[in-house]
């Protein structure tokens, strides 16, 4: 195959006659694909085949007839095809390939082994394209009959042919097939993602329409049915879904048939974090978020809430008013819940209560005081030397015994993100239950707010227990009415939360937090480090301010991150979600003890 050169004019009237120009055949190739792809693949001309856009070259003249140059053309448009549809790019060879001695020599055979695995799969399903590939390859080597004829099993993945790959890659791979084109694993991934991305926001916001439109009027507010459920078939090729909402059976609009059939070509299946509907807030679903100008504020969204900076740890600098807040309660829920927590945990709150009592009984020693019940022996040890050296003595020479008296502000901060949906959102439920009912006994402010966001013009903190309010039905209802929501920007919660503890006259401020997860927004680029460095950041704001900070999650990974953001004796790991309710009381109790 000869990529198109500037031609002369003698030269251009020679491949007229059996070259093949991309021009030619570019609006047929992009029919032939769009029948066969559950995404649009668009067909350009470049010098390399790669990434989710299939570039071809501009011109082929690699056979003396034509139709052969044709029948090139449709085979690299196919196999590229092939790529994206059978799984190629679902690996991060760019991390695959550092196992390699030879990046170069590694990424040829996968490329090659992968071509083989293709062909296979296509003639499963695509018998006519599997024979057009197979018509203009060479045959394979002896050397690479076992590891064909593994790599044709129905269950064969790109796995498989990477590790194939390792064991081949000792010999130099066979010449490459005609219409293999070129792998580039870091064009690909930072295409896939982006991609990624966007079908995850584009089904979420198809999720909130469905939600928004299956709304019913209740007593006062309106009250929404569960996000809807996604059901797939395993197989791709005879893919059907549905969606369900409390078991009833809602007609899937084709936006979404388009999503979830290129989303189970990436994945597989539906991923279940892809299933948490956008809940209902202050802008429209449909909302796009968009890439604003640096320097863009979130005034103009801030109708009824509260700005706040967030940390940019690449400019180390802050980006100004960058977020919104909005305080909203939590709608009340079934109070069945509680009454049913109380009787199941009745033995376990009396427990808590009376560790608590025992607290506001303590008696504190006072020492170096002017007078009391007993004497300081360390302060008499000085004070006698510091008469041997002709030294002032100190008339503190007693200790003093005084019944402590606590002078406590406690705000829980409950994640209320979509990952939280069901074992998890329960648990919290239940310790916020029993964490309320033994603290009632001890007498300390305390008051809980839950987070969750729809990006960062979208910050919604839920009360659910204010510090100037007792622990009433009302908040009870709120408790039982605790649900997942959308995503978890954490820092903007805790700028909000340690503002409002600031505002308490107390001693000592705590900060509790009861999460399952890192910080993570998927709208506008709050993942990863970027997530976790405001979180750090806002932590750091809390501490100079008087809030001591401490959290409970569930998240294995929490080692990789809690201790760079709470510190090393700030954090505490539960393996399992019904040990959260336990866990959480026995950590107020020390630390506030």
């Amino acid at each position: 195959m000869t990529v198109a050169q500037p031609l002369s004019a003698g030269e251009l009237e020679e491949e007229l006659e059996h070259g093949v120009r991309l021009t030619e055949l570019a609006r047929v190739l992009e029919l032939v694909l769009r029948g066969l792809s559950a995404r649009a693949l668009r067909v350009e001309a470049g010098p390399e085949t790669y990434t989710e856009t299939i570039f071809l070259p501009e011109s082929i003249d690699a056979a003396p007839e034509r139709a052969a140059n044709e029948r090139l053309y449709k085979a690299l448009a196919v196999h590229h095809w092939a790529q994206t549809r059978y799984g190629t790019f679902n690996a991060d060879l760019d991390d695959v390939l550092e196992g390699f001695a030879s990046r170069e020599r590694g990424l040829a055979w996968i490329n090659l082994l992968e071509a083989v695995r293709l062909e296979a799969c296509l003639r499963r399903g695509y018998p006519g394209l599997a024979r057009l590939l197979a018509s203009l390859r060479p045959r394979l080597p002896e050397a690479l009959v076992d590891a064909e004829r593994e790599l044709a099993r129905p269950r064969a993945s790109v796995g498989d042919s990477i590790r194939l790959a390792r064991e081949l890659a000792v010999m130099e791979p066979p010449a490459a097939f005609p219409y293999l084109g070129s792998l580039h694993p870091d064009r690909v991934k930072t295409v896939r993602e982006a991609r990624v991305a966007k079908e995850r926001r584009a089904l979420y916001r198809e999720l909130a329409r469905i939600r928004e439109g299956l709304a019913v009027e209740g007593a006062g507010e309106v009250e929404r049915k569960p996000a809807p459920a996604v059901e797939v078939d395993a197989s791709f090729d005879t893919l059907q879904f549905k969606l369900e909402v409390e078991g009833e059976r809602v007609e899937p609009p084709p936006a979404v048939a388009a999503l979830v059939r290129s989303i189970v070509q990436d994945f597989g299946a539906v991923p279940p974090e892809y299933l948490v509907a956008a809940g209902p807030g202050r802008y429209a679903p449909d909302a796009e978020p968009t890439d604003e100008p640096e320097g863009a504020r979130a005034e103009s969204h801030a109708e009824g809430g509260t700005l706040y900076d967030e940390w940019d740890f690449q400019r180390r600098d802050y980006r100004k008013d960058w977020c919104v807040a909005f305080e909203s309660d939590v709608p009340r829920g079934d109070p069945a819940f509680v009454a049913g927590v109380r009787a199941q945990y009745a033995g376990q709150i009396a427990q808590l209560r009376r560790r608590f009592e025992a607290l506001r009984g303590e008696e504190k020693l006072l020492r170096r005081e002017h007078e009391g019940d007993d004497l300081d022996f360390d302060a008499v040890v000085e004070a006698y030397a510091d008469r041997r050296t002709g030294m002032e003595v100190t008339e503190r020479l007693f200790t003093l015994r005084r019944r402590a008296e606590r002078n406590i502000a406690a705000m829980f901060m409950v994640d209320m993100s979509g990952s939280t949906m069901g074992w998890v959102n329960e648990c919290e439920r239940t310790a916020l239950v029993m964490l309320c009912e033994a603290l009632e006994a001890l007498g300390d402010r305390y008051a809980i707010y839950g987070f969750s966001g729809w990006g960062r013009k979208r910050c919604e903190i839920y009360r659910i227990k204010r510090f100037d309010e007792r622990y009433s039905d009302a908040v009870r209802g709120r408790i039982a009415g605790v649900q997942a929501k959308d995503y978890t920007r954490m820092g903007v919660a805790i700028r909000h939360l340690s503002k409002l503890l600031n505002e308490v006259e107390a001693k000592t401020r705590i900060l509790f937090t009861l999460s399952d997860g890192k910080p993570d927004d998927f709208i506008d680029g709050y993942r990863g480090v970027y997530g976790i460095e405001d979180t750090r950041q806002a932590l750091i704001e809390a501490r100079a301010s008087g809030v001591h900070p401490f959290c409970i999650t569930i998240d294995e990974e929490a080692r990789d991150y809690l201790p760079h953001m709470y510190g090393a004796a700030s954090w505490a790991l539960i393996d399992d979600v019904r040990k959260l309710p336990l866990k959480a009381a026995d950590a107020y109790r020390r630390l506030t003890s």
